[in-house]
């Protein structure tokens, strides 16, 4: 596991860990870290890391659904997956986020909302392949 300053690490739990680590590097932009399969190749213990900041994932239980799966089941569920705001999800700083929102658009990405300028920064909300959500944002320097 890594040691580093971060006092809150995001943990999220996927239904295919090894294929969410792939996809996040492929299209949100993070490096792989750490991955521990167990023998069954499940997701045992994943660590993505951006920039100096850490998120971990793993595949808990074969009996876990994901926000995107447990929609399709749950009319609760739907409903409130149907705003773009993030719900229990992750924000990331990045430099360039009109950068980062075109590559992550081309490659397919889930947008919930467009870029939006204003306080507190240019920011876009985005969901994952499983539904995880993410906003990213740029904040202006002066």
């Amino acid at each position: 596991m890594s040691n580093n300053n971060q006092q809150i690490i995001p943990m999220l739990a996927y239904e295919d860990g090894v294929a969410a680590m792939n996809w996040l590097c492929d299209v949100f932009g993070f490096t792989e870290n750490m991955r521990m399969t167990d023998d069954a190749g499940r997701l045992a213990h994943g660590e993505l890391k951006m920039g100096d900041s850490l998120v971990m994932l793993a595949e808990p239980t074969p009996h876990y659904q994901s926000p995107a799966h447990h929609a399709q089941n749950c009319d609760i569920a739907a409903k409130w997956s149907t705003v773009p705001y993030i719900i229990n999800g992750v924000l990331v700083y990045v430099d360039d986020v009109e950068a980062h929102y075109n590559i992550v658009k081309s490659k397919g990405a889930i947008i919930l909302s467009e870029l939006e300028y204003g306080f507190p920064g240019t920011r876009y909300r985005a969901a994952d392949p499983e539904g995880q959500r993410w906003m990213f944002i740029q904040i202006e320097k002066d």
